[in-house]
């Protein structure tokens, strides 16, 4: 069949870049190649300027920019762009953002890991740069005069001496004949001459969101499409054993229903039966007719208190060896003061406001082409290919706006399906998940279980740290599953000379992924708070015992010369500002209290202090958190603080509420009103601030997030003399002692 056609399209480029070893090579092409378009229009396109795949200028004045990755949120559609405009010399408002389909012209395509940004600052700079240089060269072939005689500013090449202007709209013609400059020529502008980079830019997408228009994938439509669902066991790993499929055939607006084997039980197609339908509405009510008897494996005999309670067996066994600096044991038994605890975090959910979704439809070449809401369309595409057996090439990847990816979205599990349906189906097919399936089939963030032991001297100091961590994997595997390890540099390893840490593996059948801070958004809770607790059994006050413990400002290598180092000096600037603009230690009433907490992640240096109050009946009040980050120059700084606020309110709803328990197999939360997001009155107040440098740019999608938890737990200390070891805050008896 012929491929509808979908509401974002792909512009081809009629130049191509060469992205390769981390270098940035330009190259012209000689023909335009767009498919559909008449003769004038392909005389327009020859006519314009095209230097490289980010950046195109028509002769009439528009200068569209491409916004090469997904858009979660994270407001890279609009923070990209900006970098190409600043070195481009035009106006943000001057510009048209255009989203970018997967094409291998522009290099890796997805969102995650807060990557955006430093895997494209210098390819977008020099891109812009590029462009600038040879407008201005054709302004000057034009004039008869010297390039160094003319400046860009805002769309125009300036003629200093004289004041005669052209716009690039004018010179696009001229410039698509030049030569591309050699990289190495190409002068990037200093820092201090940026006039867009650093200011406040509302998202490029912002008037189509508040006006309803259809930007993310659950709003897509195309001619002739069913819409679908697709049930997968409860208990994960199970297989379709029968269903009542002719009943639900049966039902008013169903056209078809059917078994999918399925070939992989977690990450890609899992087995399941897809029911497709006129409409959402009677897909889902078909959805609940469906009577489906599974092979549930032997999965359906766990549950959380089973893993707990395996966790805590573990823990009196030897562990594998992670770390071992200098004999902890030792240490422990000569100090002059030994703390132990144990911390508990639980399995969390991603909770997009976006349930997971998908359109595809098979193509009259005998492939599939799919519009989703993916982080990874790059991976996407790897796994429709291999799902479906089909080339690579004929799976061709479109992606929209997403509503909430948190990492959840990097795993494609979504797209198998639907690009599955639609090849059985032989039509366009939109699949849905429902709340309760987006809640009971996730890729949770991990538990884990941390079995603490520190020594203090009796000065205070921490002489040794032992930590027996108890983590989760996949069927009966012995390394940890997606995101359930710990690294053996997490701090205070490397600052700790007696330091050891201990691994165990809890066998579950529960599949796990990245979410926002992936790792750090967990371990974090743990070592701030342990730290904290340290803190106070030395009798010293938390802020200085920080600083004590980070010691003189040096750089503390990596894991590998690559890996970027944990630099003191820039984690004690971020604690310092954030205890100055907390006034920290100001006399608080009684059942208030601050605390404090850092963290270095995503090469992000961020520190917190959080300022809270628990009622006498334990109610927790947060009122507010100061927040210092150090992440290099800032792109846009109203994105930014978008960024660190959301971080907040994330960090708050998972720590305060959320859990994901598992009972029977089963995944017991549904919807949100057993797995709760933080509402606008329980939201903090949240102080931003930025320590500006010209270390290299981070993304800050992440950083913020970890500090937050035991911020607001050692605030609860603080307040109540109660010291939380195990979230949700919730669950937790705060009365105070």
């Amino acid at each position: 069949m012929n491929p509808p056609q979908a509401k974002f399209t792909r512009r081809d480029f009629i130049r191509v870049s060469s992205l390769a070893g981390g270098g940035f090579a330009l190259g012209l092409a000689a023909t335009p190649g767009a498919f559909g378009q008449s003769a004038a229009a392909l005389d327009d396109t020859a006519r314009q300027f095209t230097p490289n795949p980010f950046i195109r200028i028509t002769p009439d004045g528009v200068v569209t920019l491409i916004a090469k990755n997904p858009e979660v949120g994270q407001g890279i559609k609009t923070s990209l762009p900006m970098i190409i405009a600043e070195e481009l010399e035009i106006d943000f408002d001057q510009v048209v953002i255009e989203q970018a389909a997967l094409d291998p012209q522009l290099g890796p395509q997805f969102a995650g890991g807060s990557l955006s940004t430093p895997m494209n600052y210098d390819l977008l700079r020099k891109a812009g740069a590029t462009a600038r240089i040879m407008l201005i060269e054709a302004a000057a072939q034009t004039w008869g005069v010297s390039a160094d005689e003319l400046v860009a500013e805002k769309g125009t090449v300036v003629h200093r001496a004289t004041g005669r202007r052209l716009t690039y709209g004018q010179l696009a013609t001229k410039a698509a004949t030049l030569p591309v400059p050699d990289e190495n020529s190409i002068r990037l502008k200093e820092p201090d001459e940026f006039k867009l980079l650093g200011s406040r830019v509302g998202g490029v997408d912002n008037p189509a969101i508040v006006t309803g228009q259809a930007l993310f994938g659950i709003d897509q439509k195309v001619p002739g499409m069913v819409h679908a669902v697709y049930q997968k066991c409860p208990v994960f790993g199970g297989k379709v054993v029968s269903a009542n499929l002719d009943q639900i055939k049966a039902m008013p607006g169903v056209k078809d229903a059917f078994v999918l084997e399925g070939t992989s039980n977690y990450t890609g197609l899992m087995p399941g039966v897809a029911i497709l339908a006129d409409s959402t509405w009677a897909s889902f009510k078909a959805l609940r007719a469906l009577r489906v008897v599974w092979d549930e494996s032997a999965g359906g005999n766990q549950s959380s208190a089973g893993f707990d309670a395996a966790a805590a067996e573990l823990a009196t066994k030897p562990g594998q060896v992670m770390r071992n600096d200098g004999d902890a044991a030792a240490a422990l038994a000569a100090a002059s003061k030994t703390v132990e605890a144990r911390y508990f975090y639980p399995y969390i959910h991603h909770a997009t406001l976006e349930p997971m979704n998908g359109l595809a439809w098979p193509t009259a070449e005998g492939g599939i082409e799919v519009l989703a809401p993916t982080q990874t369309p790059q991976g996407a595409q790897d796994l429709v290919a291999q799902t479906l057996n089909l080339p690579k090439e004929k799976i061709k990847i479109r992606f929209t706006r997403i509503g909430g990816g948190f990492g959840r979205r990097l795993a494609n599990d979504y797209v198998a399906e639907v690009a599955a349906i639609a090849q059985k189906a032989g039509v366009p097919v939109k699949l849905t998940w429902t709340r309760e399936q987006d809640t009971q089939h996730g890729h949770y963030r991990p538990g884990g279980w941390h079995h603490l032991k520190a020594g203090l001297d009796a000065a205070g100091n921490i002489t040794a740290w032992h930590n027996h961590f108890v983590t989760v994997g996949l069927n009966n595997s012995k390394d940890p599953g997606r995101s359930a390890s710990m690294s053996p540099l997490e701090f205070p390893g490397r600052f700790v000379s007696n330091y050891r840490i201990e691994q165990s593996v809890v066998s579950t059948n529960i599949p796990t992924g990245p979410l926002r801070a992936p790792g750090s958004n967990a371990l974090s809770f743990v070592m701030q708070s342990f730290i904290d607790e340290l803190a106070h059994a030395a009798g010293r006050d938390p802020v200085e015992f920080r600083f004590a413990l980070l010691g003189e400002n040096r750089q503390v290598p990596g894991s590998s010369p690559q890996a970027p180092p944990y630099d003191t000096e820039r984690m004690k600037g971020v604690l310092a500002m954030a205890a100055e603009k907390a006034n920290w230690g100001k006399p608080l009433p009684r059942g208030s209290g601050q605390g404090v907490a850092f963290h270095f992640s995503h090469r992000g240096y961020v520190a917190e202090v959080a300022e809270v109050s628990v009622a006498q009946d334990g109610t927790l009040k947060v009122h507010h958190v100061t927040v210092v980050s150090d992440v290099g120059p800032i792109m846009n700084l109203s994105g930014a603080e978008n960024q660190i606020e959301g971080s907040i309110i994330d960090g708050l709803s998972a720590a305060w509420l959320q859990e994901i328990t598992i009972e029977h197999g089963r995944v017991v939360e549904a919807n949100f009103d057993t797995y709760p997001l933080l509402r606008g009155v329980d939201a903090p107040q949240v102080g931003v601030h930025f320590i500006q440098s010209n270390n290299p740019p981070t993304g800050l999608g992440e950083p913020a997030l970890p500090p937050l938890p035991p911020a607001v737990c050692n605030a609860i200390f603080a307040a109540t003399g109660t010291r939380v070891r195990s979230l949700p805050l919730r669950k937790q008896d705060l009365r105070w002692t």
